[in-house]
């Protein structure tokens, strides 16, 4: 059981959303015992079992559903011996109970750049639950004072960041630094990242230069598409508060969109 928990562990902290699958009860004979665990991925591939068979398939495409619903559920399954002859071990019929909890990784913004506008999405994003993180090399910007709410702040220069952050599909990323030059770096190293989405600030001219760069750079036009620039849903946002709640709201919806 302990080889299966540490799967499940393991996928979660790469930005994967699991479900556990757990037999809470039985009653006559079933193929596994009470405790018997089992990880199902989004794609179907499991680790672990429960019996096998025709009763495991119907369970994996329950989990399934599960993780697109984003509920758990409990399922109780009769072990017919018609259906048992179908499934694999020795099963003369039974009930038997299960539970499918979703576990889902916490999901992170990354906001490159301690600006007004960094100031006022940090405290939005925290407010509808992302994990915050602030990264920026001015240590007279980037600071507990300014972002007290942030849960982690990096004052290094953006290459180095980026050695140790971890970006995973439950990554979200923001691009705010206070020039076009610092946002192409980001933007040239995290495009070809995991993240479920990479949003830079900036007036369409600029991103277009930007865009230019790194085409040059061999980074393909599909690539280049992936990016949400100019950020945030199109309300004529103008003050930092504005922005901040455009650039949220259009990660929500991705975000809402993922999970479907």
């Amino acid at each position: 059981m302990s080889e299966i928990l540490k799967e499940a562990l393991g996928r979660i902290n790469k930005g994967v959303t699991i479900a556990l699958v757990t037999i809470v009860e039985t009653k006559g004979s079933t193929p596994r015992e009470v405790g018997a665990k089992m990880v199902v991925g989004k794609d179907g591939l499991i680790a672990g079992t429960i019996g096998g068979g025709i009763t495991e398939a119907k369970v994996i495409e329950e989990a399934k559903q599960a993780m697109m619903e984003g509920k758990g559920r409990f399922l109780v399954y009769h072990l017919t011996k018609e259906a048992a002859a179908l499934d694999e071990g020795s099963i003369c019929g039974g009930d038997m109970r299960v539970f499918i909890d979703v576990l889902q990784p916490k999901e992170e913004v990354l906001i490159f750049g301690a600006g007004h506008c960094a100031a006022c999405v940090s405290k939005l994003a925290k407010t509808v639950r992302f994990k915050v993180t602030i990264i920026d090399d001015r240590k007279e910007f980037a600071n507990q004072d300014r972002f007290p709410e942030a849960d982690e702040i990096i004052t290094e220069e953006i290459e180095k960041s980026l050695t140790h952050l971890k970006i995973t599909p439950s990554t979200y990323i923001i691009i705010l630094t206070r020039g076009h030059l610092k946002d192409e770096e980001v933007l040239g190293s995290v495009i070809r990242s995991s993240a479920a989405y990479v949003g830079m600030i900036g007036s369409r001219k600029k991103n277009a230069t930007v865009f230019q760069h790194l085409e040059e750079q061999g980074i393909s036009q599909d690539e280049l598409a992936k990016v949400h620039a100019p950020i945030g849903i199109n309300i004529k946002a103008q003050t930092p508060e504005e922005i901040a709640v455009s650039i949220i709201a259009e990660i929500i919806q991705v975000r809402r969109k993922k999970e479907i």
